[in-house]
């Protein structure tokens, strides 16, 4: 079950370097953005939120990658990436960094399953940090979409961003596991960190302002 909030960000009763009851701070509050830099002078939504909360080991490089495995994604293909990383300005005081790592989806087979997502489409998601001085939650910013098979360039589809988040986090809530590790996943929906719209938006696609903030428990 998801729940939903609205989050004013001009009512927030924190301060930088403090991570809010949801296990995070909003990027806003340091001067951050919640869209990535594409590099084209627009940017991709950061709609889904790994709290701070979450499991430490969850937060880590590796546990990510393990999580992602349990919801259906894994490394890219071969571990080959194409195109220049996406960064983000989390508001933590790290300034705009590259994107941790992009993970696919997995259709199934555990050597070459992203490379099926690489030629047909499906879903991704790029990872984000946020551990700087500033607001060091140790939360994880995803950008999440589905994109079109290579054939079309690998654009988002149509509704992509909104449409990538609600597949990651239908996939998540409950219960999965992977490689020994069991989670246990709860959402909950918040509006007024994104804006709904266009505005910024790489490839001029609208999303409906809706972040998902996930709490990843190792069970």
């Amino acid at each position: 079950m998801i729940h939903s909030v609205f989050l004013s960000l001009l009512c927030v009763q924190a301060v930088l370097g403090r991570t809010l009851r949801f296990g995070f701070v909003p990027p806003q509050l340091g001067g951050g953005s919640q869209l990535d830099d594409a590099g084209t002078g627009f940017g991709e939504p950061l709609n889904v939120i790994i709290s701070g909360f979450s499991s430490p080991a969850v937060l880590t490089n590796n546990g990510i990658v393990n999580f992602a495995r349990a919801i259906g994604f894994s490394e890219e293909c071969l571990d080959i990436h194409l195109g220049a990383p996406q960064s983000a300005n989390l508001g933590d005081g790290n300034g705009w960094v590259n994107q941790t790592i992009e993970l696919r989806q997995d259709y199934g087979d555990a050597a070459l399953g992203t490379c099926l997502e690489s030629l047909i489409g499906g879903n991704h998601f790029r990872v984000y940090r946020q551990n700087g001085s500033l607001a060091n939650s140790g939360a994880l910013f995803l950008a999440v979409s589905k994109e079109e098979n290579v054939f079309e360039g690998h654009n988002i589809v149509s509704d992509g961003y909104n449409i990538g988040r609600n597949n990651l986090v239908s996939a998540a809530i409950g219960r999965t596991s992977y490689d020994g590790v069991s989670y246990s996943t709860h959402a909950i929906n918040i509006t007024g960190l994104l804006a709904p719209g266009t505005a910024g938006v790489n490839h001029g696609i609208a999303t409906d302002g809706v972040v998902t903030i996930l709490t990843v428990t190792i069970v």
